[in-house]
């Protein structure tokens, strides 16, 4: 073998030798490189959509035992969607056995583009049962998902609590759901607390929001609220916001979310409640009709065979921030609460963190902070937190059993029977707040046991000349 290579390198170099120059000048010449890029790629072609679909994304549905709803986009040319769902099998065969279902489709026009927007809602499911599904056209098609319809009847669950989103979403907001979502991989569905995006009616926002939860998104359920910047004032002609106008709710909330419609009329999948395994979440709209919501919410909880009740929106009750109090929305939300015994409430709003004790309605002079005696043993526990880089200044207040400043922060919830146990994580997955809600017999109140991690809370640091004087 090795008396061979010195043969092999002779005749290497013999024909190197015999190309003539001519040869060589014919040879071809690489094409100069370009010119360093100086500009980010377009929105409009950075987030244009095509006959692949895109921006899959399952909702939670109405009875997620029976039913999982889905919805993604394509392009203008995907006249028609298509979905196949099929129970899953250990092995590759349950395709054969995939039923097919016809997509509502609609199109919309958004500031970058005209894209199509599609949604299912599987039905007649069974229980506790995992299924696969996937989206396309008949033609082209997604990869299958994998999940599981809820259990017809309280079982142990965990689900996923964000604050906003909103700014820097798949840069900065990104390795918070990816962070959560590694941490409970088995979440039941995942809370969204208003502000997904900071501009509702700008399509690069949510191209970006639905980029950093990627595939998650198709698998494990979105439970949404709108928030402020879900809605816009129309623009004048010069390109400015009208400040008299009414801001208007982004089309693209109806399109691209499939969510029950239960509601109150006139807030269809802005304002509305499922039953998951024992608790009952409603997901109220704080941006507008708050008398008409709190007469509907009454009612729902009035009926409410569960043993938990959950409420989120995106205003705060009791704002964390300095001069966001909302003594309105308060005023005519909060008795409902107290009335129907909600257990939590789970908001956004103010980019800081703050968790109270079991907090119960006080009746205070017209635009006061409400206050309350932090040794109190009935009410309601109620939680503002934010999973985006945005951050504002804590306003500290004696109600405050928790709280926090510039931490990205996302929340496990863990109910099991009688047992709910709330777990508030920052973004590198390190506790930063905990308690539990122990149900007690005989209708009596719940009792609170905090579980706050020995660790310091996490503040912005005060200015020297602040701090001196």
């Amino acid at each position: 073998m090795t008396a061979t290579r010195p043969r092999l390198r002779s005749l290497m170099l013999t024909a190197i030798a015999c190309i003539t120059p001519a040869a060589w000048a014919q040879a071809p010449v690489p094409a100069p490189l370009a010119a360093p890029r100086t500009k980010p790629v377009a929105a409009a072609d950075a987030h244009r959509p095509t006959p692949i679909p895109d921006r899959i994304v399952r909702t939670i549905a109405a009875d997620p035992a029976r039913t999982i709803a889905v919805s993604w986009r394509t392009d203008a040319s995907v006249a028609a969607g298509l979905a196949q769902i099929a129970a899953a099998e250990p092995g590759p065969r349950f395709p054969e056995r995939a039923k097919t279902v016809s997509a509502a489709s609609q199109t919309l026009a958004t500031n970058l583009n005209s894209a199509r927007f599609h949604s299912v809602v599987f039905r007649d499911l069974s229980p506790s049962t995992a299924y696969v599904y996937r989206v396309g056209d008949g033609v082209d098609w997604s990869e299958w998902y994998q999940v599981r319809t809820a259990s017809d009847k309280p079982e142990p669950f965990r689900f996923l609590y964000f604050g906003d989103a909103q700014n820097d979403i798949k840069s900065m907001w990104s390795r918070v759901i990816r962070r959560a979502y590694a941490d409970a991989p088995d979440a039941a569905f995942m809370v969204h607390a208003g502000d997904l995006v900071n501009r509702g009616w700008d399509d690069a926002l949510w191209g970006e929001w639905f980029a950093a939860g990627g595939w998650v998104d198709g698998m494990v359920a979105n439970v949404p609220s709108p928030g402020n910047h879900e809605y816009e004032r129309p623009r004048l002609p010069d390109g400015k916001v009208d400040p008299n106008a009414k801001a208007l709710f982004t089309p693209h909330w109806r399109a691209q979310f499939a969510l029950p419609e239960n509601g109150p009329p006139g807030l269809e999948e802005a304002a509305y409640f499922f039953d998951y395994q024992g608790v009952r979440v409603v997901s109220l709209n704080s941006n507008e009709a708050h008398r008409e919501q709190a007469e509907w919410l009454d009612r729902v909880l009035a009926e409410n065979p569960q043993t938990w009740t959950i409420v989120t929106f995106h205003h705060p009750i009791y704002s964390p921030a300095k001069n966001r109090d909302n003594p309105e929305l308060r005023a005519l939300w909060q008795p409902v609460f107290d009335r129907r015994k909600v257990d939590l409430v789970l908001q956004g709003h103010d980019h800081t963190y703050a968790r109270t004790g079991l907090k119960a309605f006080e009746n205070v002079p017209e635009g006061a902070n409400t206050r309350d005696d932090p040794t109190a043993t009935a009410g309601t526990v109620y939680v503002v937190s934010v999973a985006g880089p945005k951050m504002y200044v804590l306003d500290p207040e004696h109600w405050m059993r928790r709280a926090g400043e510039d931490v990205q922060l996302y929340q496990v919830i863990a109910v099991d029977g009688g047992v709910l146990r709330y777990e508030a994580r920052t973004a590198l997955g390190d506790p930063y707040d905990a308690f539990e809600l122990h149900k007690q017999p005989d209708g009596r109140p719940n009792r609170l046991v905090d579980r706050v991690p020995a660790t310091p809370e996490i503040r912005r640091a005060v200015p020297k000349a602040a701090a001196a004087g």
